[in-house]
C-alpha cells in the first residue's frame, strides 16, 4: 500500500457541487454545469489521485435558451443499480424571488457515456435532487424544498424525500420532511448513505459562499426522525479566514476497496483573498467513522486541507494537466462548452474549410439565446490563450474574436470588426457588473489571418494581436484588472465567438487553432 501526497483542488477551475460514485474499479465525479452545455460534466479516475475528463452527459436532453444567469443545470447526482447508471438533475428556469422554478429530472444509461434516455420529470418543489437505492430494492428521491412564504432572502426550508417507482417512472406515496436544517440555514445538497445500522444524511448549509458548511445527521429509519451530529458542521471554512481553501461544502463520500472513505466537496481559492476567478472547484479528504458512529475528517478538526494523502495499491504521482489544444483537423474536442445551446453544424462545423473551424455568427455577446461561442474553463491563475482566425466583417455590427467570459454581465472581448473610416480593425470591449465600456483604441489591420492572444497573470490580463508572420505581439489596449470576472455560481471561461447584430448568420469566421497553456504548478 502507498500513501500518495496530493494537493487540492483535484478538479481545477469551474467544477462545483461534486458528486462521487464508484462502479467496479472506476471512480466518477459529476459536477454542475449551469448554463454551459453539454451539461453534467463527468471526470474519471482509477486511484482518486489523478482525474481526467470523461464525458458530458446532457447532450440532447435539455433546452437552456433564455434561462437566467446562474440558472440551468444544478447539482447533478449519479448513482448505479442493476447495470444502469442513473442521473438526476435540476433545470432552473427562473431564480427571481420569492419563487424559484426548479424542475427535477431523471435519466438512465447502460454506460457512463450513454446512450442516455429521455428525461423523466420528477418534481419542482426544490433543487439538488439525489436518488438513493436502498438495500430492499426501493428507491428514494431527496431534494431541498423551497418555501416562498419565508421572509428570509434564501427560502430553503429543509430536505424532503419521496419514493420513486422505477416501473411507473414517477414519484409515489407520501412526501416526508426529514430535516429542517440548523441555524446555519440554506440547507441543500442532500445525499443519503447506509452505513451499519444507520441512514446518514449529508447536507450543505450556510449558502455556497463564505458560510458554506457540511452538516450530517442520521436515523435508523429511512423516513426519520434524524438525529443531528452534535459537533456539526463536520466541514467548513466559515471560521477560518486564513485557509487557502474557502467556501468548503456540498459534499459526498465514497468507500475504496482498501476500506478507506473519502469525501469530495466544493471549495474556492480566492485570488488576493477576495475574487474566486476560477469559480468553485473540487477537493478531496479522507474521512473516518468514529466509535460512536459519526463522520469526521481523518486529519482532525473540521477544516479543508490543501495538502492531504490518498491510500493507493500502487505508486502514483499527482499530475497537473490543464493545457488544451485544438487544431480543428478532425473532430471538435469534446472538452469545449457552448452557452445554452448545443454545438451543431448549423453554426459550428469543420466542413466549411479544411483544417479550420467555421463558426457562423449568432446574437450579441450578451444574448441568452443564440450566443455562438465555444469556450473552456479557466483552470490556472496564470495562463495564455491564443487563436488564429480569418474574418472579413462588412459592418461594425459584425465581430469575431477572443474573450474572457464569466457571464453576460462580465466579460472582456478583443475582436475583429469593421470601421467606416478605417476598414477592418481590432477593438476591445468590456462589461463589468453590467456596465459596458468600448475602449477608444482602434487598430487598422490588412486582410489575412490574425492571431489573437490573452496573457493572464493573476489579477491582470492583457490582449495582443499578430498578423502576417510578425515576430512580435502587438498590444491591444492596456492591461486590464480581472477581479470582476468572479462571482455567481460559475468560473471564468476563455472563448472564441462570432456575433452579428445586422442579420442572423450574416457572417462567419474560420478559426485555424486554439491553444491554452497554464503556468500554475501543483
Amino acid at each position: 500500500m502507498y500513501r500518495t501526497k496530493i494537493k487540492n483542488p483535484i478538479l481545477r477551475g469551474f467544477n462545483p457541487d461534486p458528486n462521487i460514485l464508484k462502479v467496479d474499479d472506476n471512480y466518477y465525479i459529476v459536477v454542475s454545469s449551469f448554463e454551459w452545455l453539454p451539461g453534467a460534466r463527468v471526470y474519471h479516475s482509477k486511484d482518486l489521485v489523478n482525474w481526467n475528463y470523461e464525458t458530458d452527459i446532457l447532450k440532447n436532453q435539455v433546452d437552456l435558451r433564455g434561462n437566467p444567469q446562474n440558472g440551468s443545470i444544478w447539482a447533478p447526482q449519479i448513482s448505479y443499480d442493476n447495470g444502469l447508471f442513473y442521473l438526476v438533475y435540476t433545470d432552473v428556469k427562473s431564480t427571481k424571488r420569492p419563487f424559484k422554478d426548479s424542475h427535477n429530472y431523471l435519466i438512465t444509461a447502460p454506460t457512463i457515456k450513454g446512450p442516455w434516455s429521455k428525461p423523466v420529470y420528477l418534481n419542482s418543489s426544490g433543487f439538488d435532487p439525489s436518488l438513493f437505492h436502498d438495500r430492499d430494492g426501493r428507491k428514494w428521491l431527496l431534494n431541498e424544498i423551497w418555501d416562498y412564504r419565508l421572509i428570509t432572502g434564501n427560502k430553503s426550508a429543509g430536505i424532503i424525500m419521496q419514493e420513486y417507482d422505477d416501473q411507473k417512472q414517477q414519484l409515489v406515496g407520501p412526501v416526508y420532511k426529514i430535516f429542517n436544517g440548523t441555524e446555519l440555514a440554506k440547507t441543500e445538497a442532500p445525499h443519503l448513505y447506509k452505513y451499519g445500522d444507520y441512514y446518514y444524511l449529508i447536507t450543505a448549509e450556510g449558502g455556497t459562499g463564505s458560510g458554506h458548511s457540511v452538516t450530517v445527521c442520521r436515523s435508523k429509519k429511512i423516513t426519520g426522525p434524524y438525529e443531528l451530529d452534535p459537533h456539526y458542521p463536520m466541514l467548513t471554512a466559515r471560521d477560518k479566514p486564513d485557509s487557502p481553501l474557502q467556501c468548503a461544502g456540498h459534499a459526498s463520500i465514497v468507500q475504496t476497496p482498501l476500506g478507506k472513505w473519502y469525501m469530495v466537496y466544493l471549495c474556492t481559492r480566492p485570488l488576493l483573498g477576495k475574487a474566486a476567478i476560477l469559480g468553485r472547484e473540487t477537493a478531496i479528504q479522507e474521512v473516518i467513522w468514529t466509535e460512536d458512529g459519526w463522520l469526521r475528517l481523518k486529519d482532525g478538526g473540521n477544516g479543508p486541507l490543501v495538502e492531504t494523502e490518498i491510500l493507493t495499491t500502487h505508486q502514483s504521482k499527482q499530475i497537473k494537466n490543464t493545457d488544451f489544444f485544438d487544431d480543428f483537423n478532425s473532430e471538435l474536442k469534446e472538452e469545449w462548452n457552448s452557452l445554452r445551446i448545443l454545438v451543431d453544424d448549423s453554426w459550428c462545423n469543420l466542413k466549411g474549410r479544411k483544417s479550420y473551424l467555421r463558426m457562423t455568427s449568432g446574437d450579441s455577446i450578451q444574448s441568452l439565446f443564440e450566443h455562438h461561442m465555444l469556450a473552456i474553463r479557466q483552470k490556472d491563475f496564470h495562463f495564455d490563450a491564443i487563436t488564429k482566425l480569418d474574418y472579413n466583417p462588412k459592418s461594425y455590427n459584425q465581430m469575431a474574436g477572443l474573450m474572457l467570459y464569466l457571464n453576460d454581465d462580465n466579460y472582456l472581448y478583443t475582436y475583429l470588426t469593421y470601421d467606416e473610416n478605417r476598414g477592418r480593425v481590432i477593438r476591445l470591449m468590456k462589461c463589468k457588473n453590467g456596465e459596458f465600456t468600448l475602449f477608444p483604441t482602434i487598430i487598422p489591420i490588412e486582410d489575412g489571418e490574425v492571431e489573437l492572444k490573452v496573457e493572464v497573470n493573476g489579477p491582470t490580463g492583457k490582449f495582443y494581436y499578430r498578423i502576417n508572420g510578425m515576430d512580435t505581439w502587438q498590444a491591444v489596449g492596456t492591461p486590464q484588472d480581472l477581479l470582476f470576472l468572479a462571482g455567481g455560481f460559475t468560473g471564468n471561461f476563455i472563448g472564441i465567438g462570432v456575433h452579428d447584430m445586422d442579420q442572423k448568420s450574416g457572417s462567419y469566421a474560420d478559426f485555424d487553432y486554439f491553444a491554452y497553456h497554464g503556468f500554475d504548478s501543483l
